[in-house]
């Protein structure tokens, strides 16, 4: 194994240098540390699979992260299947140390390869992984006239996602993340302008919610003070025509106060001229000079 950049070459020789373990010298390692928490044979077995971890951390290079923490990233993964490996089941360590450690690097890059969070379920990662050597694959490979026109619906058929799933990792993969305080014009000046100066928000600004709050409390203040200046058939008239949630006719309203409806009509329009002034003159009177 040569030398890789970024990972320590002492780690490196370490790897190489640690020794092959037979079948049943393995198995044995592995029960010392299942039944006695022997620290030594913990040791002995993860330096031993330490070349594994490499390896595989190495197949995940392309993604832009220090192949250095893809390594210590897989270590760990390794020492997980230490903890959860069976000896007494007839399977080599390696061969169950591997689904460990190629899965604590997947989740590692996950979290790492972009600020915005994705590929939670077991597709989403399976099409994080495998959607550029597939779409190599369709490039190359003798296609149909319809696998031609339509290459997202193939990898989603392959994967078993949905198309919009693969246009949207696709997009996600063909660029990278933008901060949001980023300049949009290249240049020193502290007054360049920045993305986040060009970003939309409809809700209102803090001055207007607390401006329309005072407002809201006056107006109900108001119309309180002016619902006193009415009689108490115009009170109930008003209360139950314009007030209430579920309003009354007219003719309703009217057998209940045994007038007619016309009647409940014209008192009903004296009470809201009766407010209309009174809250006029409320608002004058607020009025800065």
């Amino acid at each position: 194994m040569a030398y890789l950049p970024g990972v320590g070459r002492e780690l490196v020789k370490a790897a190489m240098e640690a020794p092959f373990l037979e079948r049943e010298e393995e198995k044995q390692l592995a029960i010392a540390w299942k039944d006695r928490r022997d620290g030594e044979a913990l040791h002995k077995l993860a330096s031993a699979h330490m070349r594994l971890v490499i390896a595989l951390a190495v197949r995940f290079r392309h993604y832009g992260l220090p192949v250095a923490d893809l390594v210590q990233e897989g270590h760990v993964g390794l020492l997980e299947a230490a903890a959860r490996f069976a000896p007494e089941r007839d399977v080599r360590f390696s061969t169950y140390a591997t689904w460990w450690i190629r899965a604590s690097i997947q989740d590692y890059v996950l979290r790492n390869w972009s600020i915005v969070r994705g590929g939670t379920s077991s597709s989403q990662k399976a099409l994080f992984f495998n959607l550029r050597r597939l779409r190599a694959k369709l490039a190359h490979a003798p296609q149909s006239a319809a696998e031609a026109s339509d290459a997202f619906q193939a990898i989603a058929g392959a994967i078993g996602v949905s198309r919009a799933d693969v246009e949207l990792m696709n997009s996600r993969l063909a660029g990278s993340d933008i901060s949001l305080n980023s300049q949009l014009i290249e240049d020193d000046s502290a007054t360049s302008a920045e993305r986040m100066d060009f970003l939309v928000d409809d809700r209102p600004l803090p001055d207007e919610i607390v401006e329309d709050r005072l407002d809201s409390d006056r107006r109900a203040r108001w119309l309180a003070d002016a619902l006193k200046l009415l009689s108490e058939r115009e009170l109930r008239i008003v209360q139950e025509r314009r007030l209430s949630e579920s309003l009354v006719t007219l003719e309703s309203l009217g057998d209940r106060l045994g007038i007619s409806k016309e009647r409940v009509r014209q008192i009903e329009n004296r009470a809201l001229c009766k407010l209309r002034k009174a809250l006029v003159r409320a608002q004058d009177q607020a009025a800065p000079e």
